[in-house]
């Protein structure tokens, strides 16, 4: 049964099923068409354009890059302001030291990024995609370098199709001079988020660069060179994921980029000074440089797409389009699929924006940034753990007192030396043998604590575990300089009384 179900019956006997990978020979231009995904893909050469959101755009990539290339040479106290340590297991954010221990800082604010992206994406598409990923950020920097070098769309089509010579040569060669130099400066300022940069731009002179750095250099270099120079939109298409699960975060009530179908077909061209309605014609006068300037290679009045990135590209040039033919602006715009259908104004439009799905994504946002900024602000400067001497539990003392003793570590998690003092209670007459202990900025220190109970108090537990509590108590800055309020952490633990 299993075998045949796969089979089909012909002229009375079993032929093997077969599914066609292209359509029939004579099929009509409406059939399916089957594309092999292992063919090479059509290169897009996209057409410069400039407008409000392409000046919006390249704000925000000189924003980013400023504070990716900027930051990790800014000092704060003597000591680079953002650094993540890994061999000596510390980051440095600002005046904020974080230990391994605090990595569910790291994971609240994971949290954070993914309820920020649900809720832009609920209310306005993929503005992330369009103006701060940083695969559309580096993109548009290195079609910048390709637009001076090789000139603009038809340009570089030309350059492409033309045979090798000189000219061509020296334009493709000062591209990829300029690809490499920009890979390698960001794979450089990349590592030196986790080696001091200035000592790493030291050894990179002196061409004395750890072999795991120049790893990291190299790698991180090439891959922005690849995603940015060849990969481009195929990254945004096949491997974000971003792209798959938005359609799960927009419904018809999120701001993306929409063709005013009713009032842009039927397409055609005509001249400026006839009338569209005269023609039966639309505004959209089928230039298709809203197809030209899309860095995905979309044609956004076929409607939104999972490949279109939300980059705006294609409103600029519509917007000039428009004012050239003396039509409003807006064929192509921001808007609501339900404000296209209905014909709504804007403010229509953002009255819809205060939804369920959006208050929802926007109170859970609200509620876990209230919470990650009270956690770390509320932060202890220091944390101590209490480990029993496992040599023994507990011994009687010279004068007939029980003695346990116990290992003190102690964390300090800011960047001045600090003096710490031990306590402990639980028990009465509980004795606590300990000197004050002094621990480095950002490091530990380690003591040794003997907690002895008098013969008396003893007697009353023979053979038992008492709970005890210690308690650490920071004094201040070991120097005695500046005022600081004490801060106290306590540990429980337990005193065993032998027999």
């Amino acid at each position: 049964m299993h075998a045949a179900s796969n089979q089909i019956n012909v002229g009375g006997a079993l032929a093997p099923r077969v599914i066609p990978i292209r359509p029939a020979a004579d099929a009509g231009d409406d059939a399916k068409q089957y594309v092999s995904m292992y063919q090479k893909q059509a290169d897009i050469y996209p057409r410069a354009v400039k407008g409000w959101f392409a000046a919006w755009r390249w704000a925000f990539v000189g924003l980013t890059q400023l504070l990716f290339y900027g930051l990790p040479w800014v000092q704060w106290g003597g000591r680079q302001a953002v650094l993540f340590d890994l061999e000596a297991q510390r980051f440095y954010i600002l005046g904020l030291v974080l230990y391994p221990q605090d990595l569910i800082f790291l994971a609240a604010l994971l949290v954070l990024s993914a309820l920020a992206l649900f809720f832009v994406t609920a209310v306005a598409g993929r503005l992330w995609c369009g103006y701060t990923c940083p695969q559309t950020v580096y993109t548009e920097i290195f079609m910048w370098v390709e637009r001076k070098t090789e000139g603009d769309r038809i340009a570089r089509m030309r350059l492409d199709q033309a045979p090798w010579s000189a000219n061509k040569l020296m334009r493709k060669g000062a591209k990829q001079a300029a690809w490499l130099a920009i890979g390698l400066y960001t794979g450089f300022s990349f590592v030196g988020y986790f080696t001091p940069i200035r000592e790493l731009g030291a050894a990179v002179v002196a061409l004395d660069v750890s072999a795991w750095n120049t790893f990291w250099i190299l790698f991180y270099g090439a891959a922005t060179y690849g995603n940015a120079g060849y990969l481009r939109e195929q990254i945004c298409k096949y491997m974000c994921p971003y792209a798959r699960f938005q359609s799960a975060l927009i419904d018809k009530d999120s701001l993306v980029i929409t063709y005013d179908t009713a009032r842009g077909d039927p397409r055609g061209s005509r001249s400026r000074k006839a009338s569209p309605a005269a023609q039966g014609l639309g505004d959209c006068i089928d230039c298709t440089l809203c197809v030209q300037v899309c860095p995905a290679g979309i044609d956004i009045r076929d409607g939104l797409q999972n490949e279109c990135i939300g980059c705006a590209a294609c409103i600029d040039v519509c917007n000039g389009v428009m004012d050239k033919m003396g039509y409003a602006k807006g064929l192509i715009r921001y808007a609501t699929e339900n404000g296209v259908v209905h014909g709504w104004s804007r403010l229509q439009m953002f009255k819809r924006a205060l939804r369920p799905r959006v208050l929802v994504y926007g109170g859970l946002l609200l509620a876990a940034s209230i919470g990650f900024t009270a956690s770390v602000a509320l932060r202890s400067p220091f944390t101590f753990d209490v480990l029993r001497d496992r040599g023994a539990l507990g011994r009687v003392v010279d004068d007939g007192a029980v003695e346990n003793v116990y290992r003190i570590q102690v964390m300090n998690r800011t960047e001045s030396r600090h003096t710490y003092r031990i306590t402990a209670r639980g028990i009465e007459g509980l004795t606590v043998l300990a000197p004050q202990v002094v621990a480095d900025a950002a490091s530990t220190a380690a003591l040794v604590v003997s907690l002895q109970v008098p013969p008396a108090q003893a007697q009353s537990f023979p053979g038992q575990s008492i709970p005890v509590t210690f308690e650490l108590t920071m004094l201040g800055p070991a120097d005695g300089s500046g005022a600081w309020a004490p801060a106290v952490q306590r540990e429980k633990s337990t005193f065993f009384v032998p027999r």
